[in-house]
């Protein structure tokens, strides 16, 4: 299941100040020597002129006078850093990254650059590499709130519980009222066993989001993720009857009736919240997976590519894909569709299946038997792990994460 939650806003700093324009690597300073060197009233003519357009939130007109900056002093870090915050703003999450990255490496010391790294990989939703981007915020400077929750969020979308509490626990006392953040702790807690904590924090959730659809929302979600299904469909019902537009709502009532196998009224459910969230992934693919698994892949080709098309690198997308090629005998794209969506989710046995079908296919029955022989070892790691859970044995590492 996929969790869906109000982020905090970015707090990002933009280093505008002409202070920053002299920060370059001495190995800029000496590539410099060979080509006549701009002056420092160029520098800062260039560096303010591009500055005033990111202040003015005229991104584009940014963008073109960072990189003009950029060849004039070519190893700036604060440049490097103001062209992430514009890649930011326009949503290009890869050149942020990219453009901060390159900061760091320019300058590791530099305020803010592990947290505007962080944002970006977070808001891709790469929250694997957002992680140590918050923990080294931290190790500089504990007190960070904003870090804090960026990382319990980032830990409990990863499903790492333990983690999400320890980043979590600290901030208690000013998160207090925050019904998302009383919602992951409450989940939290209750998928490391610790019941009664759980309890009262859905208890402080009902108390801060008093009789709201969003509350509802909220504790049918997290209904949801303890697999409690009787009373998820009760808050569920309860957000929708409340507003029947509220996102995510119908989605989660569609994860609800999937599960419980009442496949038609989930159907329903992924359709009206296509209506009312056509901007979100999460429904396209959901419903195509019906679809597909109905044997249907002519609705579910177009509901897999329009997922996609939102959001590129979803694995199940990219299967489900792989998954209606292969049923329609297209097994070359299948091929190449089961092994993207490999390479972003190297774990999964199904997928490892699916192509070691394809692979039958096409008569290469050496790269088939690694397939399944990977899902094989997979499925094995995954009932020893329920084991381990279930008679308390520690594996061999010192202190495992629940």
């Amino acid at each position: 299941m996929r969790v869906h939650v109000c982020y905090k806003p970015s707090a990002l700093v933009v280093l505008a100040t002409s202070l920053l324009l002299f920060t370059a690597a001495p190995s800029a300073l000496a590539q410099s020597q060979t080509r006549a060197k701009p002056s420092d009233q160029e520098l800062r003519a260039a560096f303010g002129k591009a500055s005033a357009a990111l202040q003015a939130k005229d991104y584009p007109a940014a963008e073109r006078g960072f990189k003009d900056f950029l060849k004039l002093d070519p190893n700036n870090p604060a440049a490097y850093t103001n062209l992430g915050v514009v890649y930011r703003h326009l949503g290009q999450m890869d050149e942020a990254i990219r453009a901060f990255e390159t900061a760091r490496k320019l300058d590791p010391q530099m305020v803010g650059i592990d947290l505007d790294l962080g944002l970006s990989y977070f808001d891709k939703r790469d929250f694997q590499n957002a992680v140590p981007c918050f923990e080294r915020v931290l190790a500089g400077d504990s007190s960070s709130l904003q870090a804090h929750y960026l990382l319990g969020e980032s830990d409990f979308m990863l499903r790492d519980y333990q983690k999400a509490i320890d980043a979590f626990e600290p901030i208690h006392d000013q998160e207090q009222t925050d019904l998302d953040y009383l919602y992951m702790m409450g989940i939290a807690y209750g998928q490391v066993k610790r019941n009664d904590e759980s309890k009262a924090m859905f208890q402080q959730l009902v108390v801060a989001g008093g009789d709201t659809p969003h509350l509802h929302l909220l504790l049918g979600k997290a209904y949801l993720d303890l697999y409690d299904n009787a009373k998820a469909e009760d808050e569920l019902k309860k957000a929708a009857a409340g507003d029947p537009k509220l996102p995510f709502v119908h989605y989660d009532l569609g994860v609800l009736y999937q599960r419980l196998g009442k496949l038609d009224l989930a159907a329903a459910e992924y359709d009206q919240e296509i209506k009312i969230s056509p901007n979100e992934p999460w429904s396209y693919e959901s419903r195509g997976t019906l679809w597909v698994d109905s044997g249907d892949t002519a609705h579910a080709i177009p509901l897999f590519k329009k997922a996609l098309e939102i959001r590129p690198n979803m694995p199940d997308s990219l299967a489900g894909l792989g998954k209606a090629y292969l049923r329609e005998g297209k097994v070359n794209e299948a091929v190449d569709y089961l092994k993207r969506a490999l390479a972003i989710q190297p774990d999964s046995a199904n997928k490892h299946y699916q192509l070691g079908q394809a692979y039958l296919k096409l008569g290469e029955r050496a790269a088939a038997q690694k397939e399944f022989a990977e899902q094989a070892k997979l499925q094995a790691d995954a009932r020893e792990k329920q084991t381990d859970r279930v008679t308390g044995r520690l594996p061999e590492s010192a202190n495992p994460s629940p």
